[in-house]
């Protein structure tokens, strides 16, 4: 079947983690994505060498791409440049704030040359305000952003345990660089799109933001929930631990009757409405640490599941490697296939194949057509 973006062309100017992020949706979804590196390679290419020798970063975020080195720095290699973007639909690139710039492919000159162009530029803190020029990376943006001061334990602050940033940030763009193929299919006309690492994280951060702002600032709670209760980790008689989580007030009544068997505490008014539980969390946590103490693992996810309470195991990456619920695709690389986990989205009736894996090469691409 065509894909929904097949006869579209992509040059990514791009390294790390965001844009190829970005860039691999757009291969994924049919696009011919011309990616250009350094010499020396992007380097991600270096991150680790956990699979099958090479990066997983790179090997997870890069398939389906050509890969081709450019010294831009040469006049010979911009030349080459301007030649692809010619034939372009799409631009995404990484690169220091005003670098395209200074190669002689900024903003004005982009959209008089390449009119139904969409450039989609990525940066830490984006085109102004007074940290435009710093550098940015994943860890520094959770630092900066507030992220890490809402997460972990409540000793200290902590990274979310995956590049969330760069995620978050090339799921974004993603989206975007969509919605300007869309307008552009109307108007004939291209876009050029800024997403800001930062801007990302603190949209997302509007809930504990919002909660700071309105007198409750939001404390570390581990793997609790600071708004809700019941909602976090408790450990049956067998030493195992299930995370549950109480929506409603409803749930609650249901967990008390079934689960706890102390169908009294629904009505308390201690426990009856989640604002009480929060404010009582210390009681409400007591008395499901007590009846999880009293069953073992398999008996708690009966009651917990009688009673229609959400709940999951607390796993780790061995049973994420063996779970029942994980899809797998296989994709070709330098050094052999490699397994990881499917993309998310399924659209029915189309079996999705994914391309490889590029190696370094100087070998350029044709131009696209």
């Amino acid at each position: 079947m065509r894909l929904p973006l097949e006869g579209l062309n992509v040059v990514a100017i791009e390294q790390a983690v965001a844009a190829p992020f970005t860039t691999s949706r757009l291969a994924d979804a049919g696009a011919r994505v011309i990616k250009i590196e350094r010499p020396e390679g992007d380097f991600a290419r270096g991150y680790d060498d956990v699979a099958k020798g090479q990066s997983s970063y790179f090997v997870w975020l890069n398939r389906g791409k050509e890969s081709v080195t450019l010294d831009l720095r040469q006049a010979r290699d911009t030349a080459r440049l301007n030649e692809l973007l010619g034939n372009a639909d799409i631009l995404v690139q990484n690169l220091k704030r005003g670098a395209l710039d200074r190669l002689g492919f900024g903003p004005e000159r982009l959209a008089r040359d390449f009119p139904r162009l969409i450039t989609c530029s990525i940066s830490g803190y984006g085109e102004d305000g007074p940290m435009s020029d710093r550098k940015a990376y994943d860890l520094l943006i959770q630092a900066e952003s507030g992220l890490c001061s809402i997460t972990g334990g409540p000793s200290e602050p902590a990274r979310v345990g995956i590049s969330i940033v760069d995620i978050a940030t090339g799921a974004t763009a993603y989206a975007a660089i969509l919605e300007a193929l869309i307008q552009r299919g109307m108007t004939g006309t291209g876009a050029q799109i800024s997403v800001s690492m930062f801007d990302v994280m603190a949209d997302w951060l509007t809930v504990p933001l919002l909660n700071h702002e309105g007198g409750k600032s939001p404390q570390r709670v581990g793997m609790a929930h600071p708004s809700i209760a019941p909602y976090g980790v408790f450990t049956t008689k067998d030493d195992q631990q299930i995370l549950i989580s109480v929506q409603s007030d409803r749930e609650w009544v249901k967990l008390c009757d079934i689960f706890l068997d102390a169908p009294e505490y629904g009505t308390d008014g201690r426990f009856a409405t989640n604002v009480a539980r929060v404010a009582n969390r210390t009681e409400t946590d007591a008395l499901m640490e007590q009846g999880f103490a009293g069953m073992s693992l398999d008996e708690a996810v009966a009651r917990l599941l009688e009673a229609d309470v959400a709940l999951a195991t607390v796993s780790d990456m061995e049973k994420l490697s063996r779970h029942a619920h994980l899809r797998r695709i296989t994709v070709d690389t330098p050094n052999g296939p490699v397994s990881y986990p499917a993309p998310a989205p399924i659209f029915a009736g189309q079996q999705r194949r994914y391309g490889a894996v590029p190696a370094l090469t100087p070998n350029e691409p044709q131009a696209p057509k």
